[in-house]
């Protein structure tokens, strides 16, 4: 939700005060000591002349440790010798166990120059990454290393941001500060911190590097003078604590930064259902009349979900009495569950400092982040004057989990189905220094006052009944091995000024001075708040219900928050730019950041849509992991079904998204086994093809389905790329045969979007789709055979019970064709009443079986889509062939 006003951001490649031509002459280090084992090297760095001081007080003594953890990964660390300066806590990301590998067998080499110090990891005879030609800089509040890079590489991640897939190559910085970013603008800090990027090199491979800091910091892409390309960090404390590792694809990279940040939680079946939400509803009766249209539109609606709305005065873990009265919420939720769908709301992190369940109970456990003088640190968000938790407290979970005890209890309170979780960069309205926050709100008018409670005789509403109408344990550990951060730092004003969008580093969020509990200071923690809250509150929803699944949506990201949470990505604008970003941003996060649960605000948030822009939102939207229709009060409506356009092409994309969901749930599960990534960008499919390298507009839904979305305001056309490979059209079944360039596909109304099965695959698809998930549980399997250019496919399918977080049993398929036989193995311990019905062999020019299966009843062949259809009742409870 919108948190501040729009703000002017620099541009990509602005002038920021301070950078490494300000340090040029700093000394370096000198490296001695070196000690090199079977897997491991250590050396001393010492400062090698007189400090520079330039953005704080040089460092004299460094450790440098290099581990081969694996055969592609390598860790490099440089830290100080008393290791006093801040480190990640291994709490917030948990580091992989680095004593497996060898440098005999490691695919990655480390080198090193001893004075001045620099290193390299090589990949075979190619530099991957080589600090020679300017020296380490390790200061008290700025660190800065630059490494060199081939001319034009193709450099991918580095998020959150909203600016093109493959990262400007020029007078680029990439600024990672979690921040409210209202309208999500280009060229600025966004809402999450991922420090990682890939660096894909064609036939060569794809290696990535991940620098675990969660201070803030600029990292510059740019050119020298003399034309030599570079990669600059500029951090502004920390350490530098890098993860190397390869793979021959993009693909196999992905899969090694899962080792490093752990593998995304898997998420229930019901899931990947359609959502609906906006910020606005104004009472519980317009939340049933919305699920009741949804319903009379023939719209598959599978989860409800609610902003602020429902809280008392947008304090947290209260209802409005008058809008959203318990008995009512109850019976809403009761109704929505027992027609198989599913409801959730928004928590934000900012409690009310009112008398309030949430307030009361957090000050008896002092969880609350504190000032110096030992006061409640007060901010201001929707509810006014607010408290915000200290996650890093001892007793903060036990906090947290009594609140969703208390608010969310399936007795007594909304027994929400998973949770939506705002604000948590965290977001601050009252600007720095906020002195009087109660003045501020005075002020400002917060929070904006509720819409008026409906009359007593409002409209029927068709399907419920008629009565459903209105009437201290703050330790702080400081010195040698503490890891907690040096004293005597400027944490509001840092000498190096990063370009955050929003101005100085307080501004707009908690201040940067507060010591959370263990001595942590938020100026070197404030990147890992949202992922924190991210972790504790799915720990409060499983507490609930110990057995499923929790779905957790978060705004604000750190590296390895896929472990815990899905994310949306924040709010954004209803144009067709902000459509367009959606894309390169959703695979970033899937593929490259291990963050698969993942979409827009479909139709756009902030501002009025269009039918047109709403229409073909729909369609895309349906090809996100998480798909939910969302926007802002004050603005039209955007339900699906406002418009008979956006209504048909919602129920057109939904039947493929539905007859999908087990491909699709087979995929994510499979990333969630071993980092394999479900949506891709184009290139992790064709890794040598330099045309798909670039390519923001088409993706891949898991390995077999390409999306080519009609991306231009008023156009029915789109150019895709179809790569030196056969494809079939998803709606005719027709083969295209890709030739490595650009195909203009017409006629695309608004309605439709485009849609491919890549050769080589066979989907197991339901044989039609229904207007819930468990009633699509219920329906047969079609199996589409769609031949690649050898005339082979394969395929996968994964069955379990959908939503429990263990699984007692599951059916895991294997398909594989070849020369007119489908075979079926695998296990099938997990009993899913799964029969296939129909399969169906693409690509076939003439009839297989002309004259011998021709005309039976279970045998069809049609010349005009060159399919062959086959009508089986193969149960899937164990191995089986069929001749086609």
């Amino acid at each position: 939700m919108l948190g501040s006003l729009l703000l002017l951001a620099p541009l990509a490649g602005a002038a920021v005060i301070g950078s490494r031509e300000n340090s040029q002459h700093c000394p370096g280090y000198k490296a001695s000591n070196v000690q090199e084992g079977s897997n491991s090297l250590t050396a001393d760095l010492t400062l090698a002349g007189n400090p520079c001081n330039t953005y704080g007080t040089d460092l004299k003594n460094l450790k440098l440790l290099v581990e081969y953890q694996t055969d592609e990964r390598l860790h490099v660390m440089i830290y100080d010798a008393n290791e006093e300066v801040y480190q990640v806590p291994e709490s917030v990301v948990p580091r992989p166990d680095g004593k497996g590998g060898a440098r005999d067998g490691s695919t990655l080499k480390f080198g090193y120059a001893e004075e001045p110090f620099s290193f390299n990891v090589t990949r075979g005879n190619e530099v991957l990454f080589d600090t020679a030609g300017s020296n380490l800089i390790f200061q008290s509040q700025y660190l800065n290393l630059r490494t060199s890079l081939p001319k034009d590489p193709y450099l991918y991640g580095l998020g959150e941001h909203s600016d093109s897939l493959r990262l400007p190559t020029t007078n680029y910085t990439r600024t990672l500060w979690n921040r409210d970013a209202p309208g999500i603008p280009e060229n600025t800090n966004l809402y999450g911190s991922h420090p990682v990027y890939y660096d894909h090199r064609g036939k060569a491979g794809t290696h990535g590097v991940f620098l675990v800091n969660s201070n803030g910091m600029d990292i510059k892409i740019n050119q020298t003078q003399d034309g030599k390309q570079y990669l600059e960090y500029n951090t502004l404390g920390g350490v530098f604590d890098f993860y190397f590792f390869t793979g021959e694809t993009p693909k196999d990279a992905s899969i090694q930064y899962s080792e490093v940040v752990g593998l995304p939680a898997m998420q229930s079946y019901w899931t990947f259902g359609f959502h609906n939400c906006r910020y606005g509803y104004r009472d519980v009766y317009e939340l049933a009349e919305v699920v009741q249209n949804y319903s009379q539109a023939n719209i598959p609606l599978e989860t409800m979900w609610t902003d602020i709305d429902y809280m008392d005065k947008r304090r947290v873990f209260t209802l409005d009495p008058d809008r959203f009265p318990l008995e009512k919420m109850r019976e809403l939720v009761g109704y929505l569950h027992d027609h198989d769908q599913h409801y959730i709301v928004m928590v934000d992190p900012a409690v009310s400092i009112s008398d309030n369940h949430g307030y009361n109970k957090g000050v008896e456990k002092d969880v609350f982040l504190k000032t110096e003088n030992g006061s409640i640190y007060k901010g201001v968000v929707w509810p006014g004057v607010t408290a915000f938790p200290d996650w890093f407290h001892p007793d903060v979970s036990e906090y947290w989990n009594g609140e969703f005890d208390y608010f969310f209890n399936a007795d007594t309170g909304v027994d929400i189905d998973g949770l939506w979780i705002d604000m948590n960069e965290a977001a601050n309205f009252c600007p720095y220094p906020c002195k009087d926050p109660e003045g501020y709100v005075r002020d400002n008018d917060l929070p904006p006052s509720p819409p008026p409670v409906r009359g007593s005789n409002p409209r029927p509403l068709p399907g419920f009944p008629s009565d459903f109408q209105p009437s201290s344990k703050r330790s702080v550990k400081r010195g040698p091995g503490s890891k907690t951060g040096l004293p005597g730092r400027n944490f509001i004003t840092p000498p190096y000024k990063i370009a955050n969008a929003a101005g100085e580093l307080s501004l707009k969020t908690i201040n940067t001075d507060l010591v959370h509990a263990g001595g942590y200071v938020d100026y070197d923690t404030h990147n890992l708040y949202g992922t924190m809250m991210g972790a504790v509150s799915r720990g409060a929803m499983q507490q609930r219900r110990p057995n499923v699944r929790p779905l957790v949506i978060t705004r604000s990201t750190f590296a390895g928050a896929g472990a815990h949470v899905g994310h949306w990505l924040g709010d954004n604008l209803s144009q067709w730019d902000k459509y367009r970003i959606t894309v390169p941003q959703s695979v970033a996060f899937a593929s490259m950041f291990q963050v698969p649960m993942v979409g827009s605000d479909v139709c756009g948030f902030t501002g009025n849509t269009t039918e047109e822009l709403c229409a073909r939102w729909a369609s895309l939207g349906a090809f996100y992991t998480f798909y939910r229709n969302h926007n802002d009060i004050g603005y039209n409506s955007q339900e699906f079904y406002v418009w008979p356009t956006v209504a048909e092409s919602a129920r057109k994309a939904i039947d493929i998204r539905y007859r999908l969901l087990d491909y699709i749930y087979t995929a994510f599960h499979r990333q969630t086994q071993t980092g394999e990534p479900f949506l891709q960008p184009f290139f992790y499919l064709y890794p040598e093809d330099k045309n798909t390298f670039s390519n923001d507009h088409q993706f891949f839904y898991g390995d077999a389905i390409l999306v080519s979305p009609v991306t231009e305001k008023g156009s029915t056309s789109v150019d895709a790329y179809f790569p030196d490979d056969i494809f079939y059209d998803w709606y005719t079944r027709l083969p295209v045969r890709g030739k490595g360039a650009n195909s203009t596909l017409d006629n695309i109304d608004i309605t439709h979007i485009p849609v491919h099965i890549r050769g080589g695959n066979i989907i197991p698809a339901r044989s039609s789709s229904a207007m819930t998930t468990t009633e699509l549980r219920k329906k047969s399997f079609e199996l589409i055979i769609a031949p690649g250019l050898n005339g082979t496919a394969s395929g996968s399918l994964y069955l379990d019970d959908g939503d429990s977080l263990e699984q007692a049993s599951t059916l895991e398929a294997q398909f594989k064709y070849s020369d007119g036989v489908l075979h079926i193995d695998g296990h099938f311990d997990y009993d899913a009443d799964a029969v296939v019905e129909t399969v169906t062999l693409l690509g076939q020019e003439s009839d297989p079986h002309s004259g011998s299966r021709s005309g039976k009843a279970d045998y069809e062949y049609d010349a005009s889509s060159k399919k062959v259809t086959v009508k089986t009742q193969i149960k899937l409870t164990g191995s089986s062939t069929l001749d086609i």
